[in-house]
C-alpha cells in the first residue's frame, strides 16, 4: 500500500470503503455473524491505515484530516470534477 500512486491508493480506499459498507448492511439483519464481523473490522482497520497513509502522502480527505492550523489547506487539490478523465 505504501508504494501506490496517489489514484491507486484512492482507488484502493474506494473499494475497502465499499467492502464496508456492504458488511455493515449484512451485520444490521446478522448481527451475531462472527465471520461477517470479524471481517468488518479487518476492513476498518485497513481502510483507516490507507486513509491515514494518503492524508500523510497526499491531502486531506475529510475536513478531519487536516492538519495544519496555520494554514487551511482543506480543499487545495482540483476536486473530482474539475479534474479531467483519464
Amino acid at each position: 500500500m505504501e508504494n501506490m500512486c496517489q489514484h491507486e491508493l484512492m482507488e484502493y480506499i474506494r473499494s475497502v470503503n465499499f467492502a464496508m459498507i456492504e458488511l455493515a448492511l449484512f451485520l444490521d439483519t446478522q448481527p451475531e455473524n462472527d465471520c461477517a464481523s470479524d471481517a468488518y473490522q479487518e476492513y476498518r482497520k485497513s481502510f483507516q491505515k490507507a486513509v491515514s497513509l494518503y492524508e500523510k502522502k497526499f491531502e486531506p480527505l475529510t475536513i478531519y484530516g487536516v492538519k495544519d492550523d496555520n494554514y487551511w489547506t482543506w480543499g487545495n487539490e482540483p476536486w473530482p470534477w474539475q479534474k479531467e478523465c483519464d
